[in-house]
């Protein structure tokens, strides 16, 4: 059971990681080519404002995704440390 769960997490931090990027590039866009009518009168946009959020999402994804994934490999390295500290004393 622990295992399905792990093996879900890892395909869900995937998917988000995915829609971050998928979501990012979109907001960076309608920012970058005229989102004022989409986000209300005074909102900043322009292309500037666009390359700032990219280059922003950007690092925020991979923080994200890298902090996930750091936590998934430690997981699996334990695994494997375990399994041959187990194999050492079955010995």
């Amino acid at each position: 059971m622990r295992d399905f769960f792990i093996n879900t997490f890892e395909i869900l931090v995937g998917v988000i990681v995915v829609l971050l990027c998928i979501g990012i590039v979109a907001f960076a866009g309608i920012t970058a080519f005229g989102g004022n009518e989409m986000m209300g009168p005074g909102a900043p946009s322009g292309p500037l404002m666009g390359l700032g959020i990219l280059i922003g999402g950007a690092i925020y994804v991979i923080f994200i995704a890298g902090l996930m994934y750091m936590g998934l490999g430690i997981y699996q390295n334990t695994k494997r440390t375990a399994e041959a500290v187990e194999k050492l004393v079955t010995r």
